[in-house]
């Protein structure tokens, strides 16, 4: 696998950092990932946020990670999600200018399922996949339910992200995403990355 490519582009805050992952041959899709929270040590470097975009590089999509305003070389200053979803936008923005005919795909982890979740109404993304997302943010900044496949996957013996909360948020949506539950697994899925991996590449083997 080749190394990650250092990009900068453009969001509403100022230039935001960014690191490009190549498939093995011509993409056919677009991924943007996103990553944890910016106040408790998150970028673009975190290791779900990374093994996400791997997954996305495996079913031959060119995947973006990118720091958040205020994180890395990133400019701006944190925006309690809101900003975060500009950001988000900016990237699937940037990268559909550089590929316009190709499908945009849309990945978050913790926090950055959350801002994933937010963003995904507001462009066309076509496959969607939420790691460990922050349900507890969800009440104060309704959320409108993904129309896409989308695939969430959890870890029951998460001690950041209450995975009773995800599991009740879910039952009560009149949209659900396809649940996978990863039995033993905490918040990093430290020794289960692969894991995860490979349930993104087989959720979404089979589509275009």
């Amino acid at each position: 696998m080749s190394a990650s490519e250092p990009i900068s582009f453009a969001g509403t805050a100022g230039a935001l950092e960014g690191l490009l992952d190549h498939p093995a041959g011509a993409p056919r899709a677009l991924a943007v990932v996103c990553h944890p929270h910016p106040l408790q040590q998150g970028a673009m470097t975190n290791k779900v946020t990374y093994i996400v975009a791997r997954a996305f590089n495996d079913l031959g999509a060119l995947s973006l990670r990118f720091n958040f305003r205020g994180v890395g070389k990133s400019a701006g200053t944190y925006d309690n999600g809101v900003g975060e979803t500009e950001d988000a936008l900016a990237a699937l923005d940037w990268l559909a200018a550089q590929h316009p005919s190709l499908p945009l795909w849309l990945g978050g982890f913790s926090f950055g399922a959350y801002v994933a979740l937010r963003a995904q109404s507001e462009r066309p993304v076509q496959r969607l996949v939420t790691v460990a997302p922050a349900v507890e943010r969800f009440n104060a900044n309704p959320i409108q339910l993904p129309r896409m496949p989308w695939l969430l996957i959890q870890g029951d013996a998460d001690e950041v992200v209450s995975p009773q909360a995800v599991f009740s948020w879910v039952a009560g949506l009149s949209i659900k995403p396809q649940l996978l539950v990863l039995k033993g697994a905490g918040h990093f899925f430290h020794g289960r990355l692969n894991e995860v991996r490979q349930a993104v590449v087989q959720a979404f083997s089979g589509g275009p």
